[in-house]
């Protein structure tokens, strides 16, 4: 995995997760995701592009957040979605 400097990670915040317990919108919804993403500017919890809704990646294009981190156990990678790149 090849981690890159990049200038988004100025947005980069100390956060803490609004809904610890999954997708802050799949929950309201009811329906199902396969992983979580932690943005690392709000502290919002959304399911990942593997899943149905894809609320992550929403989320950042919408709001202009594009740092995330993996919210899976045992994971710490980060990625930038406007660069589609670890970072």
């Amino acid at each position: 995995m090849t981690t890159v400097i990049d200038p988004h990670l100025a947005l980069v915040r100390d956060v803490v997760p609004r809904t610890p317990q999954g997708c802050q919108e799949c929950l309201t919804a009811g329906t199902s995701w396969v992983h979580l993403r932690l943005c690392l500017t709000c502290g919002h919890v959304g399911c990942c592009d593997s899943s149905p809704m894809k609320h992550a990646s929403r989320h950042a294009h919408a709001i202009g957040h594009p740092i995330v981190r993996s919210f899976e156990p045992g994971e710490n990678w980060r990625w930038c979605y406007v660069h589609e790149a670890f970072v």
